[in-house]
């Protein structure tokens, strides 16, 4: 006797880095999960639909998100997870708002750089230590002003000098630029291509023409293109 074919329901969309082979999770693998999910997400989420995207007993995420409630309202939390608008939510605490605030205003601004910064400095990160010279031939454009501006930003630091003729200054990445890219140590560089994009998106383009021409009577500009920044190894 064949057995009697069942037609199912479409499987629901599940929430990224879930599978079909999660669905036995242990309590405290389901709590983080939950956590997790409400963390990422900017609109609240109900009960169902995360149960719905783990496939998980609706009671089950209910108790969860319990659990989870009463833990973040504990005095030891700066963030809270509350019922918003038929969904869970994780915000700051009101409390720590004012606090919040004056941290915020103190921030510095986000760094940005230009597309020649950008292009200058994957050739130091993948080439160190290398030379002004050196960095100006592989682009092909004069380049010094970026250097100093790559070094007033703390991204790269002298490395001392190469032994040739004139001993040029030597250039390499620094701490700084490790935490701008989110990096551990230099082992983590991505491709060429891929620093260059991770860049565009992280730090955003400056609003300033790339490598723009010597304005006739702009010395200092002029200077910068022409002679390499001087400092003090």
């Amino acid at each position: 006797m064949e057995p009697t074919e069942v037609q199912l329901d479409a499987e629901p969309e599940l929430l990224p880095g879930v599978t079909n082979s999660n669905i036995e999770l242990p309590d405290e693998q389901l709590r983080a999960v939950v956590e997790a999910v409400i963390y990422i997400t900017d609109e609240p989420l109900s009960a169902d639909q995360i149960a719905t995207a783990l496939q998980q007993p609706a009671a089950r995420i209910g108790q969860v998100l319990e659990d989870l409630t009463a833990e973040y309202n504990k005095p030891e939390h700066g963030l809270t997870i509350r019922e918003v608008a038929g969904g869970y939510k994780m915000s700051t605490k009101a409390e720590h708002h004012e606090a919040i605030r004056t941290f915020v205003k103190n921030l510095k601004p986000p760094l940005k750089l230009s597309l020649a910064a950008l292009e200058t400095l994957a050739l130091i990160a993948y080439k160190q230590p290398i030379t002004a010279p050196e960095v100006m031939e592989v682009r092909g454009v004069q380049g010094a002003g970026v250097i100093k501006t790559l070094i007033d930003r703390k991204l790269i630091a002298t490395a001392g000098r190469k032994t040739v003729l004139g001993k040029p200054i030597l250039y390499k990445t620094t701490k700084e630029f490790l935490v701008q890219f989110g990096l551990k140590d230099l082992s983590e560089l991505p491709t060429l291509k891929e620093f260059e994009e991770l860049g565009r998106l992280s730090m955003g383009d400056e609003e300033m023409p790339v490598d723009p021409p010597p304005v006739a009577g702009s010395s200092e500009e002029a200077a910068a293109e022409q002679a390499e920044p001087s400092v003090t190894e």
